[in-house]
């Protein structure tokens, strides 16, 4: 399973997110490519400490753990999952900058690579180091692969 704390990784992400363009397309979902760009700013501010969510309601802890396993494994998730209401984008987003800001995110995140111990995640409880890698490099390829890069 690809990490985004892996130099490998990290720069695989940046080239695809390089090839993308105000005009690229998706392939499904609802998002336009600059609300995708600051959707997938979420989780690595949280991840940062530079966001904090609410813990989830009884249903959705029990969604989040069921979601939790598909996280660690190579398999990609499935086109059109629902997104956490505090992630959802509705309005046009300003592509360059986005795409500056989620670049900025990426790279701070690869910058902590040396910290192992990140504290629970607010939704998905504790996580390994491992884990916390994944899920980052998890969630910017499946909406990298939404916009086909």
């Amino acid at each position: 399973m690809k990490s985004l704390f892996n130099t490998e990784a990290h720069v695989e992400i940046l080239s695809r997110i390089d090839k993308l363009s105000e005009s690229t397309q998706r392939q499904w979902g609802k998002m336009e490519v600059g609300q995708m760009l600051y959707h997938c700013q979420f989780p690595l501010k949280v991840a940062l400490g530079k966001l904090t969510i609410k813990k989830p309601n009884p249903f959705m802890r029990i969604m989040f753990k069921v979601f939790k396993k598909s996280m660690y494994n190579d398999k990609p998730w499935k086109h059109n999952l629902p997104t956490a209401p505090g992630f959802r984008v509705k309005d046009g987003k300003d592509f360059p900058k986005e795409k500056q800001a989620l670049v900025t995110l990426i790279n701070d995140f690869y910058g902590e690579r040396h910290i192992r111990d990140r504290g629970p995640h607010p939704a998905f409880g504790d996580l390994t180091y491992d884990q916390w890698g994944q899920i980052q490099y998890k969630h910017l390829d499946h909406h990298l692969r939404q916009f086909g890069v």
